[in-house]
């Protein structure tokens, strides 16, 4: 740090000639009144290098601050030099105030008091004395005090002092460049520097001073103590009402900071706004302008007012505080100081006052009570005293206007001054201040920065929605604005973007657009909301995981900035892209996921809601209910509006509900330093919103059924993961009402194919038989678990459940089991049980007029679909005596009877329980199904044994189809019903071709394997049997009989496979389909024609891989056969795609 310079050389020629003004004396011995005389030269300097013709401004340049706080440091450090009487080798090497120092003549504390007080610079001399320990601080303080009480005693002395103490109470400031306070650090390393050497015996000895020249110090003399004394001896040079309030003022704040708040006392920015407001008002009308600086100072003094001092009594107690105060304040009043401002117009001083005694009267009623007796007296009274006098002045009234509040936060926000953020709270939230248009919005787009907090930022959204929503709207300020607020936004982390979301939910469900809007504003969102789905639409496939990633956020954060403009329209624009863009329900899942506070705030009806309540107020309710209960989140209400005003396609539908299943799964959120799993949806929001206001047992219905019985289903597949010991989610959704509606649903579905008045019963599918049969039992499972967990709670419930199921079918308790546990026996028909050997105690009779005598194979057939484990009881209770044949065969011809009458009524699910039961009946040969050759000419010569349970089971099909298709049962089912029943037999094809197929698998490289020394087109040798065809083995490739003398044993080790066997069951197969198919009405049934094929390309691929399986005549014969009973069929096309595949089956060996 150099400081000698041309301006050092100035000063110090200034200084020089000051001590020559002296003569015969000199500065280092000036006395007070001599300063006038001698000082000019010194201010004269100054103000021609700081280019200044007036010195000791409100807020002088930097570059003014800087000289005369080097000033005072040299004059100062000079003194202290003198003083402590240190060599002047040892200072120019750690001193960089040395060359300016150095050619300084002799000075004392006079000069340096003299020179603070005719620069103004008390701030800086209390900024010096901030820098050095308090018990030097105390030395100073008492030098100043001696020096302003010394003759002659002048006004200017006292506004020295009090500027000092002020500025000592509030503090140091916070330099924010760096360097800027590094003169105070060097000057308080000197300052420990010649203190320390002024101890040392060799300056003692060196220091000639008179004693009496010294300030008497005590020990134990605190800060406060020697101000408020020193104020007491002071008090009669003050003698303007100004310099008074001002000394008054001080002294209650030091009180106030010293004695009665043991913390900061922190205001509201809104009451803050008023003080300084007030202040710069009064600033105003003295000629002042706003300023940052200004401000500054004004919350300087407003922080030194309301924060304990750092300079806490040691000595002093209370009682003598405000014993001095008192005393201080009666002499100015009675001095009349104190009644001249009140009818003037308000100044700073006044105002300071007023507020300082508010502050100090509210204090003084909580003050402790001191220990000692004495003490509490004269504290008692002092106190009494001091708050009458102060309750008895008055003080004129001070405004502001709403004009000079915005001018002032728009100060304080733009150029980051203390607590900006809470001012800019204020500045948000204050809609009377957008009025301002043009200047309210430069300083937000001008300072965004100190809006990105989400309180701010939606405080500034209700002022935004106040005045896109008045009157007047100026578009082009609303657009301008919405952009703002929609940038401020996008740098939200995504914690606090989910809390302004949620917020604006609660503001209004279509955000910025809750009431009637202009056109021209509405439609910059529409472009911006569009443009935003079509990025997301595009991205939405990144190459590696990295960029899925990257896509991902910008997706969340493009939908997070139109969702907070109207979160309704961004969100109605999820449910469109999930629903009809082809995979995309996945990528708007993940997003909204990562977007919680769009679920809003459930059991709260916002706008949107309300308006749809009032329009459908006055119409009849059905048994739907209401379209959406109180608590359903916006998105379930996009949903829904969707469901009811589209026709959704199977495909549609599917990621409609693969969107919600995921949207219900629980992803892991963090708020804070808090962890928890959490679904964007919970299942029971999405089972009390889409299907318990839509299940309905009438046929009018505005909702899809089956849509809502598979959401139900997905809703109860979620895996939520309840904590330990609490009740599942299902018991929010009125499960036992559920449940009988679900019941009713599927005990309509058990006489799907009846033909009733139409619009009265709803066209029941097959699909939607098992879905509703899946949804029954696993709800049924869910809340069976809750009512064996505690079944006294459930009780009542339960028989309530259990009494409304007699009006049912019987067979609909049974999906229900889970649920009844051990509370009732089985019911099942009586008849029933004549053909069963049943337990008593766990099942009983019930006398039903459709099961009369002769059906008790209807009801164990019906039973044995129910379930797998009630069919498994079903067979174990067979009543049957195997060994008499007329039981086996009158239980065969009844068996028979009760398929037919069950088939068509069959799910898939059921069909598949019973092809089982009727297999193992064959099996056990408790079935005796004979088997006729009536599409056989010659009797085959084969091994037929291990395809009997397949060729019985064919016949035993046809048979029932035979007696289905009779006259006397063609009437029950409709083309739908026929339709079904054709599914359903293929499905048995199909599973008799599964077996046929596991029983000869086809080589795995297929005809290849064939042994290629002979010739496909060979017939085979007479001798061979035709019945035993080589396959390859694993060790070699497969050898001809002829290349070797030893044919016949080969031939016999060989692996005998039943080619011919399975030809002949296929051809069985196919006959027994064709039959039927032309036995079903009109003869067209697509399932029966693509078992045929299916049948006819597996007789094709077993030639192919067995040559020898069928001789050239064989195959002839075999197409002929086949051609013939296509001949039969109705359908031309069909008929004509089967002759062609027919055609196809020639035998390789030809």
């Amino acid at each position: 740090m150099t400081l000698m310079n041309k301006d050092s050389a100035v000063l110090q020629g200034a200084f020089l000639l000051a001590d020559k003004l002296c003569l015969p004396s000199s500065l280092s011995s000036l006395q007070k009144d001599d300063w006038s005389r001698v000082g000019h030269p010194v201010l004269e300097a100054v103000r021609e290098i700081c280019g200044q013709d007036e010195l000791g401004g409100r807020h002088p340049p930097t570059a003014t601050v800087s000289w005369i706080k080097k000033l005072v440091c040299a004059v100062w450090l000079k003194v202290l030099c003198r003083e402590a009487g240190t060599d002047i080798e040892m200072p120019w090497r750690e001193n960089p105030f040395f060359a300016l120092q150095n050619g300084l003549p002799e000075v004392n504390y006079v000069v340096l008091f003299e020179v603070v007080r005719s620069l103004a610079a008390a701030p800086i001399f209390a900024r010096f004395l901030l820098h050095i320990p308090q018990s030097q601080i105390c030395t100073e303080l008492e030098r100043l005090v001696q020096h302003v009480r010394s003759s002659p005693t002048r006004e200017d002395d006292g506004q020295l002092f009090l500027e000092v103490w002020w500025e000592l109470w509030k503090g140091r400031v916070e330099q924010k460049a760096e360097g800027e306070d590094s003169i105070e650090k060097e000057f308080a390393r000197q300052f420990a520097r010649l203190s320390s050497s002024s101890r040392s015996p060799q300056a003692a000895k060196r220091l000639k001073i008179d004693a009496s020249d010294l300030p008497a110090s005590s020990p134990s003399a605190d800060v406060l103590n020697i101000l408020l004394h020193a104020l007491k001896d002071l008090k009669d040079i003050i003698s303007t009402t100004d310099l008074c309030l001002q000394a008054l003022s001080i002294s209650l704040d030091a009180l106030y900071t010293a004695f009665l708040i043991d913390r900061a006392v922190v205001l509201p920015a809104k009451e803050k706004m008023h003080i300084l407001s007030k202040v710069v008002s009064i600033r105003e009308n003295n000629d002042e302008k706003l300023s940052p600086e200004l401000i500054q100072a004004a919350q300087r003094d407003l922080h030194a007012s309301h924060t304990p001092s750092q300079f806490q009594p040691s000595r002093m107690k209370l009682g003598e505080a405000l014993k001095i105060i008192t005393e201080l304040a009666q002499f100015w009043q009675n001095s009349g100081l104190l009644e001249e401002y009140g009818n003037s117009h308000p100044s700073y001083s006044v105002y300071t006052l007023e507020q300082s005694v508010q502050r100090v009267l509210t204090a003084l009623q909580k003050v402790k009570v001191p220990e000692t007796t004495t003490e509490m007296d004269l504290q008692a009274t002092q106190k009494n005293i001091l708050r009458s006098l102060l309750e008895s002045l008055t003080f004129p009234a001070t405004e502001s206007t709403p004009e000079v509040n915005a001018r002032v936060t728009m100060v304080i926000i733009n150029h980051r001054l203390e607590d900006y953020q809470n001012f800019a709270v204020l500045f948000a939230s204050e809609k009377s201040w957008a009025a301002c248009d043009e200047l309210w919005i430069d300083c937000l787009a001008n300072n965004q920065g100190a809006f990105q907090r989400q309180d701010i930022l939606i405080q500034l959204t209700s002022t935004l929605m106040s005045k896109l929503h008045s009157e007047s709207t100026n578009v082009s300020q609303c657009r301008k604005l919405m952009k703002i607020v929609a940038d401020i936004f996008s740098t939200l982390s995504l914690e606090d973007k989910n809390k302004a979301l949620a917020a604006m939910l609660r503001l209004s469900s279509r955000g910025f657009f809750g009431c009637s809007v202009a056109s021209a504003v509405t439609d910059g969102f529409e472009q911006e909301l569009n443009m935003a789905f079509n990025c997301i639409i595009q991205g939405g496939g990144g190459a590696s995981a990295v960029a899925l990633q990257s896509n991902l956020n910008t997706a969340v954060s493009l939908v997070a900035r139109v969702a907070f403009q109207n979160p309704e329209a961004a969100l109605r624009s999820c449910c469109h892209s999930a629903v009809f863009n082809k995979g995309a329900f996945s990528l708007m899942a993940k997003i909204l996921q990562q977007l919680p506070g769009l679920r809003g705030q459930r059991g709260i009806k916002d706008e949107a809601q309300r308006d749809e309540d009032e329009s459908k107020k006055g119409e009849k309710s059905t048994d739907e209910g209401e379209d959406a209960p109180s608590g359903s989140t916006l998105l379930c209400r996009c949903l829904q509006e969707i469901i009811k005003t589209k026709s959704l396609s199977p495909n549609e539908k599917e990621q409609l509900l693969r969107c919600l299943g995921l949207l219900m799964m629980p992803v892991m959120t963090v708020e804070g330093e808090e962890e928890r799993r959490e679904s964007f949806l919970t299942p029971q929001e999405v089972v009390n919103i889409f299907v318990l206001p839509h299940l309905s047992t009438t046929g009018q219905r505005s909702f899809d059924l089956e849509l809502s019985l598979q959401l139900l289903h997905t809703a109860l597949s979620v895996d939520i993961q309840e904590a330990t010991g609490s009740p599942h989610w299902v018991l929010d959704c009125s499960p036992f009402p559920l449940l009988y509606v679900l019941a009713q649903l599927h005990n309509q579905t058990l006489r799907c194919w009846e033909q009733s008045p139409e619009g009265t019963v709803h066209r029941w599918s097959m699909d939607t038989k098992e879905l509703l049969v899946l949804v029954l039992t696993t709800l049924g499972r869910l809340v069976g678990a809750e009512v064996a967990a505690a079944p006294s709670s459930w009780s009542r419930a339960l028989f309530w459940l259990y009494n409304k199921m007699e009006g049912l079918d019987w067979t609909v308790r049974f999906h229900l089991k889970p649920v009844w546990g051990d509370h009732f026996k089985n019911e099942v028909p009586s008849s029933l049980l004549t053909v069963c050997d049943l337990p008593e105690k766990e099942w009983s009779g019930l006398e039903l007029p459709v099961y009369g005598q002769g059906t008790g194979l209807l009801a164990w057939m019906e039973c044995c679909s129910i379930s797998d484990s009630l069919q498994s009881t079903m067979l174990s209770h067979l009543s049957l005596d195997q060994r008499r044949a007329d039981h086996v065969g009158m239980f065969s011809k009844g068996l028979l009877v009760a398929l037919t009458q069950t088939l068509p009524w069959c799910s898939v699910c059921q069909w598949s329980r019973l092809l089982r039961v009727l297999r193992e009946l064959i099996s056990s040969a408790r079935l005796h199904v004979p088997f006729s050759l009536e599409y056989v000419d010659y009797l085959p010569l084969l091994d037929l044994r291990k395809f009997s349970c397949e060729l019985r089971l064919s016949v035993l099909l046809l048979r029932v189809l035979q007696l289905l298709c009779g006259s006397s049962c063609s009437h029950w089912l409709s083309v739908d019903g026929w339709a079904h029943v054709g599914r359903l037999y293929a499905h048995a094809v199909r599973e008799m071709m599964n077996s046929v197929r596991a029983k000869l698998p086809l080589p795995s490289s297929g005809p290849s394997t064939v042994s290629t020394s002979t010739s496909p087109k060979t017939p085979a040798p007479r001798d061979s049997n035709p019945s035993c065809t080589s396959v390859k083995s694993p060790n070699g490739d497969l050898q001809q009989a002829e290349d070797s003398p030893l044919k016949s044993k080969e031939c016999q080790m060989e692996e005998e496979v039943p080619c011919q066997e399975v030809l002949f069951v296929l051809s069985q197969l196919f006959c027994h389909v064709q039959h039927i198919q032309v036995m079903m009405p009109a003869g067209r049934c697509e399932p029966l024609f693509l078992s045929s094929l299916e049948i006819l390309s597996h007789y094709e691929a077993i030639m192919a891989a067995f040559p020898h399986s069928s001789s050239p005549l064989e195959s002839d014969n075999t197409r002929h056969f086949f051609s013939t009973i296509t001949d039969n069929l109705e359908n031309q096309e069909m008929k004509a795609v089967l002759q062609q595949k027919i055609a196809q089956l020639v035998s390789s060996a030809a």
